[in-house]
């Protein structure tokens, strides 16, 4: 890939001193929506993300050029004038990023030429934003010599998300696009970003990424709503039990509690919340033991909790991921993201992907009517200058 973008740069900028830059994408694999309600998440970095080849400028000219969007030509901004671009919106990103580090104190003088290619599908639900506000943060880390940690990167990623494109979400997907390990998983305390590095051998099988092809567009999904929900909840749960969070509960103490709950919905909402929880712990422990069977049943009550009581998946989701149950050699799949359209991912032995996706697909399109894309997807170290 740095090789096609290389010429892209050269071609483009007339000069062959560069450096390469490379963001992950990012999938969860279990522990879903739990960050907002006090639990784990439990993250990795994937080798799909997005690619960038750089250099420093002499003026303050930002000349920007994406594969993504090649229609719009090379785009010029200038590091003395980062407001929002209502014409170039992927370049806010850019403008974000560059404005937060100043803002904080890190010193970018002159501009830069950056030449960006992702092959992250957009609104897939694999973080395409995060990796490229990480992708952003490392190059102008590297072409300037800031010293900035790389957690500090992954703050500022998450600022821009919320304040300069607008998007209030948390800080998951930056931390594991900026802090990913290879061959590891990340449980994340979304609070407190306490983490652990989970060594995550999958021996002869790999993770296989199923898109459903149906946009996950947050801002028209009923995610807000199920934040709502499990907010009232918790405050209705709070007049019988001393809790900070729905994660402060066991299964045990929930269930022995979840009369004073108003209505169904509500126990639904919270029971999810609580034993999603309680997988991702476990989840945990059946990873550092190299029992990949009894993760991927874990994989399999996460999704059953977020079709039957979360209600977040839909029928696209679930038919990709009940069909991939009833295939040989799959150990678990389950929807990942936020839901309503996106990915599922199913952990697959490596002889048999073929015959899976195509039984997968065949299934798929006949009660959905249109053909799923699918990636193999191996965990990736995080955001960082390649040379």
């Amino acid at each position: 890939m740095f090789n096609t973008l290389e010429s892209k740069f050269e071609t483009l900028f007339h000069t062959k001193e560069h450096h390469n830059f490379f963001a992950p994408g990012r999938i969860n694999l279990i522990g879903e929506h739990t960050d907002y309600n006090g639990g784990y998440v439990f993250p990795c970095a994937i080798t799909l993300g997005t690619y960038a080849v750089a250099s420093k400028r002499e003026d303050t000219k930002l000349m920007l050029y994406s594969e993504n969007f090649s229609a719009d030509g090379v785009v010029e901004c200038d590091s003395t004038d980062l407001t929002h671009s209502t014409t170039y919106t992927w370049t806010n990103y850019v403008k974000g990023m560059i404005l937060y580090l100043k803002e904080a104190g890190y010193t970018i003088r002159t501009g830069a030429n950056i030449v960006f290619y992702g092959n992250i599908p957009n609104g897939s639900g694999l973080s395409s934003s995060a990796s490229f506000e990480l992708l952003i943060g490392v190059i102008f880390k590297g072409l300037y010599q800031l010293d900035i940690e790389m957690i500090d990167l992954v703050k500022l990623g998450k600022k821009v998300e919320n304040d300069f494109i607008g998007v209030q979400s948390g800080i998951m997907d930056q931390f594991a696009v900026g802090m990913g390990k290879e061959n590891h998983a990340i449980r994340l305390d979304c609070q407190t970003l306490e983490y652990t590095l989970v060594p995550v051998d999958l021996k002869d099988n790999v993770i296989v990424i199923m898109n459903t092809n149906k946009r996950r567009e947050l801002a028209d999904s009923k995610y807000n709503e199920r934040f709502n929900e499990t907010r009232q909840a918790l405050k209705e749960l709070q007049t019988r039990v001393s809790i900070q969070t729905l994660a402060d509960l066991t299964i045990d103490i929930f269930e022995a509690n979840k009369d004073v709950l108003s209505s169904e919905v509500l126990v639904k909402r919270a029971r999810h919340a609580v034993s999603e929880n309680q997988r991702t712990i476990e989840a945990t422990e059946k990873l550092r033991a190299g029992d990949l069977v009894g993760f991927g049943e874990l994989m399999k009550q996460s999704h059953l909790s977020t079709e039957l009581d979360y209600e977040v998946t839909g029928k696209e989701l679930d038919t990709l991921v009940h069909t991939a149950w009833e295939q040989e050699g799959v150990i678990g799949a389950r929807m990942t993201g936020a839901g309503f359209g996106g990915c599922a991912i199913a952990i697959v032995q490596k002889d048999k992907v073929d015959a899976f996706q195509q039984a997968v697909e065949d299934v798929y399109v006949k009660e959905i009517g249109y053909k799923p894309s699918f990636y193999i997807a191996e965990i990736s170290n995080g955001a960082a200058l390649k040379q």
